[in-house]
């Protein structure tokens, strides 16, 4: 054990210099790029200090540790092990909250859906209990378990979870628990709450058990709106839930409709005119049945007989046609809230085409902007992004463009060790643009503006003599254009050509975005002056050529006469062929020929 202990303290010390050699060379490499580059800044300077390494675990300490910490789910019955669930465990550590943020604490939503349940129960259930016979001597024990569970239920939602609802006061969100109690105590909420259980079940002993004293059970109606508040603000496409809440607010008032005519037609006496009720079949679905033919005035009904029946069907009529009319206009308007984007789409869509078809522009280019169109709703839901995000404010926008953008921007080289809120302001101003297939994303000599980043899709470099050979595929996350952002002198030209290989979603830095930003952080910018110089540096280095050594010819071809030695040779051949000059230049033919 001794030596053990010693051969793992020299490994560690053994390492430990090894870091800092590795330390040392690296700060003399910075020292030495400092004064030949004046522009490096003082923080690339100090190394960063690598965490000390973690002492050595005693021999045994971390069986030992693991064999408790496994013991605690394993139970020895008879001759078997069983494992204990891991949620039995939490189940039983579980403590309640001391507050509750009624927005987006979950499990208060799901409370509040079984606090509607109850509500439902009672809203439902009670009209039936009291027009048809449902409710006997037999079963009452079952209806009144039911109700009392519901009682219940409405208890531990005033004492457990009503009590501990944070709330805002003067900016501050509130979680005092007595702050929390007197705020409920002194609302609206708690007076609703409180008149839904009045105690009116002791009337029982003395008038039986009538559903009718049970009413006030329904005046919880304020939890139901604010489960639908909540549900709505969870559902990725709420219109669907809205749409269903309307259709049961149609059936529920078809509902009533159908237990009073069952009440009129027993006030009435069953069967006793052609108009009520004649007690055969199913009572609750024939009477249900005559109050969707009466509420929708659908006609065919029989005519009222007595004086009775003729103003009951007038109130019939006249309720039916003003609900009706209500649940068509809010149906109406959950209908067009649901379709409000796809109607501005097709607006969108309808008005270019209508202006492409004025100035006779090609059916080829109207099919390229119809799949545009297309493919950019139905990729993101919108046509363009930035129009969501204009109501929100700046640091709600700089949240939600950390989310969706920071993984692919820090990923670019070029911001590499730039100042962490520099890189934030950059993510607002990126832009997203689709390209559609064979779309040209830059080309080939012409100044560059922007920088790209590959959101989805591919893109292809083209080069080669005729600009079609594909040099390389850059896909989802890969940056280009990155240079022209900084460059200056030139060097801000495109150097190939860059295809969408279909579909694809990019993000668009504007250069002049990016020296707006930068006019804040002197320090980002030089260091992005330097990567950008040494970028262009590796780009504009001499390329090798094709040939090899062994591809060297024996007569090495003549280098070119200079221009004014041939004018010099042409003026004196004109004077004469006898001159030194002209001898030279037989001499020089004679060469080229040989070589030729």
């Amino acid at each position: 054990r001794i030596g053990s202990a010693t051969s793992t303290s020299s490994a560690l010390i053994n390492s430990r210099l090894q870091e800092l050699v590795k330390l040392f060379k690296e700060r003399t490499e910075k020292v030495k790029e400092k004064l030949t580059d004046p522009d490096v800044t003082s923080d690339e300077e100090s190394p960063v200090a690598s965490p000390a390494a973690a002492p050595p675990p005693p021999p045994g300490g971390a069986l030992e540790g693991d064999k408790a910490a496994g013991a605690e789910h394993y139970c020895q019955m008879l001759c078997c092990t069983f494992k204990h669930p891991p949620w039995l465990e939490h189940l039983r550590s579980y403590q309640f909250p001391s507050s509750i943020d009624p927005f987006t604490n979950l499990m208060y939503v799901l409370w509040l859906f079984f606090v509607v349940l109850a509500w439902n129960w009672n809203c439902w259930l009670i009209p039936i209990r009291w027009a048809f016979p449902y409710q006997t001597p037999t079963n009452i024990h079952l209806w009144l378990l039911m109700d009392y569970l519901c009682a219940l239920i409405y208890l531990l939602d005033i004492l457990l979870f009503q009590t501990r609802l944070q709330f805002v006061q003067g900016g501050d969100i509130i979680t005092d628990k007595k702050a929390m109690r007197e705020h409920y105590l002194r609302s609206q909420r708690f007076k609703m709450d409180l008149l839904s259980l009045l105690p009116l079940d002791f009337f029982y002993f003395k008038v039986g058990v009538n559903p009718l004293l049970r009413f006030p059970r329904c005046l919880k109606y304020m939890a139901f709106f604010e489960f639908n508040n909540r549900l709505e603000a969870i559902l990725s496409k709420a219109y669907i839930y809205r749409v269903i809440r309307t259709t049961a607010y149609l059936l529920y008032s078809l509902h009533l409709n159908s237990c009073l005519y069952y009440w009129a037609s027993a006030y009435e006496g069953l069967g006793s005119t052609t108009w009520v009720y004649d007690g055969e079949g199913n009572s609750y679905i024939r009477c249900y049945y005559w109050a969707v033919k009466t509420l929708i005035t659908i006609g065919g009904l029989p005519d009222p007989k007595t004086l009775f029946e003729i103003i009951f069907q007038l109130l019939n009529y006249f309720t039916g046609v003003f609900a009706f009319s209500v649940m068509i206009g809010q149906m109406r308007d959950v209908v067009g809230a649901a379709t409000a984007g796809q109607t501005y789409y097709r607006s969108c869509m309808d008005s270019t085409i209508k202006y492409m078809n004025f100035y006779r522009i090609p059916k080829t280019i109207q099919n390229r902007v119809k799949t545009w169109y297309d493919y950019t709703w139905h990729s993101q839901g919108m046509l363009d992004e930035s129009e969501l995000l204009v109501q929100l404010p700046d640091k709600m926008r700089l949240d939600i463009a950390i989310d969706v953008n920071y993984n692919i921007v820090s990923r670019v080289a070029l911001f590499q060790g730039c100042d962490r809120q520099m890189i934030f302001d950059m993510l607002k101003r990126l832009r997203s643009v689709v390209y559609l297939p064979n779309d040209y994303v830059c080309k080939k000599g012409e100044i560059g503006r922007e920088m790209y980043i590959i959101q989805a899709g591919q893109v292809q470099v083209l080069g080669g003599p005729d600009g079609t050979t594909v040099l390389v595929t850059l896909k989802a996350g890969s940056v280009f254009g990155e240079i022209s952002l900084l460059a200056a002198g030139g060097g801000n030209r495109r150097t190939a050509n860059v295809v969408a290989h279909g579909f694809a979603n990019l993000f668009i830095l504007d250069k002049k975005d990016l020296n707006e930003i930068l006019v804040h952080y002197p320090e980002s910018q030089k260091l992005l002056r330097k990567k950008a110089k040494k970028m262009l540096k590796n780009n504009n280095k001499p390329k090798e050529g094709k040939g090899g050594p062994g591809d060297s010819l024996i007569i090495p071809p003549k280098p070119e006469t200079p221009k004014l030695f041939q004018a010099a040779m042409a003026a004196r051949g004109k004077l004469g062929g006898k001159g030194p000059l002209a001898q030279l230049r037989w001499r020089l033919k004679e060469l080229k020929a040989m070589q030729e």
